[in-house]
């Protein structure tokens, strides 16, 4: 947004310094306030010999301004340009108008293929509220991805095998209901899970008939495999459910039941590369000298272990989707499983090793519905959206103009859930807090939705929107924050591409959220003179499209009403 004017300083900075554009041009900033100047240049990353403060204010004095530049100043060590506000503000809102919801979209990787692993509950466990970690900031790389270009193939990699499995057949016959299977698969073999385990506490042999059972997996027993397969078959169509109600799709079911002759072959090449010790009847992976610890990967009995797994899962994808890049969005309490794997590839001479990224985070503490027990995630999406729905009743006129505030408090619900978890880095614990989801102010999901939904009832009450507004009229210092928010979205988005934290996108639309609250009261649009109100109106509504498009890369739905 801001290259015609970059390529004008860095021009006459060449000129007058004599360092070459191509070093300048990248040395020219946005500052973080536009207090003195809506571009800057730190002296010193010209590379000139001098004073940098003394160098600032002979370029100022020297530089000549003109339509498009139309200020300069020193300040220290350095020089703070303004520019054509009107060409400026103009460019910028018809590039959001123009772009629309693919604003601030690339084509850099075009051509590039990127494989995006996330979400990846056990079977036999519940989709617990902490998958929810996994599942959105997985989405949102995957989604960011695809804003810039990339051929994205979103894949959820199952925890669909081992040992358990055969623990789970065997609880499936002693405490096991057919009617409660179909009904509803995942909390049905949670609650088989918890009861054999309980059981196997009194009775070890238990765990024997399980790897008993398991082994018949691993050797192809067709009735062994039936259960399982069954088990496995429920439990995605009801997976599938809670993503729809996310509003979350994936390219690709796996599983580490899906690894084929990968696996074998990777145990191959371990064994050829000289890899792999013995250790009791073990095939151990010693990476002491990385300090990566020692790892298992095939039992005594011949079974499998899932570092192995992992391994023949990477040749294979790779073969299969031939990819620029794979991505596994894992809680960092993985990261040394992680580190092992992509270390074990490396060892193996793999000309794609390179090509492996693991995106951690940390854990969420606190999680449980108010009554304090553990909770499947849609109970907890229920009880969020329940307390959303309490507080649209609380507004009746309002409530009344909204056409279906059931959905509508489902999103704001599964907004509150997802703002407050993506809103700091990545990698932070967070304690989850239900006063916050509840809260419609400050800084929250329900807070960036409200401000799209009142953009949004701006326009029908006061639209259509004038592309050729005379932008001239937006003197206020609350416009040029409002434009200046909206122009530094493209430069948002490659941060995130950068860093791949979604805190980086949520901060931005709460800057620009609060922005636009600001402007509100003092910047009107309706009973206002036909230019003006048209003016603000092209404003206002350009921020709308940029919160929308940023609620959805966040994977939200923007509501029009609530």
């Amino acid at each position: 947004m801001y290259d015609d004017f970059k390529t004008l300083i860095a021009a006459q900075l060449s000129e007058l310094s004599g360092a070459p554009a191509e070093i300048i041009a990248p040395a020219i900033d946005l500052p973080k306030a536009t207090t003195f100047g809506d571009l800057s240049v730190a002296v010193p990353r010209l590379r000139l010999k001098g004073n940098p403060v003394q160098l600032a204010q002979s370029l100022a004095e020297q530089f000549k301004t003109g339509d498009s530049v139309t200020g300069v100043m020193a300040t220290g060590p350095y020089l703070n340009f303004r520019i054509n506000r009107t060409a400026f503000t103009q460019k910028v809102l018809k590039a959001v108008h123009s772009a629309g919801e693919k604003y601030g979209w690339t084509n850099e990787g075009a051509g590039k293929r990127v494989i995006v692993e996330f979400s990846s509950p056990n079977i036999a466990k519940p989709f617990h509220a902490g998958h929810l970690r996994s599942t959105i900031i997985g989405n949102f790389i995957y989604k960011l991805h695809k804003a810039n270009g990339w051929d994205a193939i979103s894949m959820n990699y199952l925890g669909d095998w081992g040992k358990q499995y055969g623990l789970l057949a065997i609880g499936f016959n002693r405490f096991g209901s057919e009617e409660k299977l179909v009904a509803d698969p995942i909390t049905h073999l949670y609650e088989v899970y918890v009861a054999i385990n309980a059981a196997a506490d009194k009775d070890p042999t238990i765990h024997d008939e399980a790897r008993a059972y398991f082994k018949k997996m691993e050797d192809g027993d067709e009735s062994a495999l039936a259960l399982w397969q069954r088990f496995r078959d429920l439990s995605i169509a009801k997976y599938k459910q809670t993503y729809a109600r996310l509003g979350i799709h994936f390219d690709v079911y796996s599983g580490e039941s899906q690894v084929g002759e990968g696996m074998a072959r990777a145990m191959q090449m371990l064994e050829d590369g000289g890899l792999l010790t013995q250790d009791k009847g073990a095939k151990v992976l010693d990476l002491e000298k990385y300090k990566l610890e020692k790892a298992v990967v095939q039992k005594s009995d011949g079974t499998t272990l899932y570092l192995t797994r992992d391994i023949g899962a990477a040749i294979e994808r790779y073969e299969k989707y031939n990819f620029d890049k794979i991505i596994y969005v894992v809680s960092s309490q993985q990261d040394l499983h992680l580190k092992q794997l992509f270390k074990t590839i490396q060892l193996l001479g793999l000309p794609y090793a390179d090509r492996f990224q693991h995106i951690n985070y940390g854990l969420v503490k606190g999680m449980s519905t108010r009554k304090g027990t553990v909770v499947f995630l849609d109970d907890m999406l229920m009880e969020s959206k329940d307390n959303m729905h309490s507080v649209m009743r609380e507004n009746d006129a309002k409530y009344k103009q909204v056409a279906d505030p059931d959905h509508v408090a489902d999103v704001l619900g599964m907004t509150a859930i997802a703002v407050q978890d993506m809103s700091a880095k990545r990698i932070k614990d967070y304690t989850f807090e239900w006063s916050r989801i509840l809260n419609f102010e400050g800084d929250t999901g329900p807070y960036l939705q409200y401000a799209h939904a009142r953009l949004c009832s701006l326009e029908r009450n006061c639209g259509p929107v004038n592309l050729e507004a005379d932008v001239s009229l937006l003197v206020e210092d609350s416009a040029r924050e409002i434009v200046t928010l909206v122009s530094r979205y493209p430069d948002t988005l490659a941060t995130a591409m950068q860093t791949l934290e979604p805190c980086t996108v949520v901060q931005y639309m709460l800057k620009l959220s609060h922005a636009v609250s600001a402007a509100w009261e003092t910047m009107i649009v309706r009973d206002q003179p036909k230019d003006l109100a048209d003016a603000r109106l092209l404003m206002y509504s350009s921020a709308r499209i940029v919160i929308g498009n940023a609620l959805s890369l966040l994977g939200m739905e923007p509501v029009q009403r609530m």
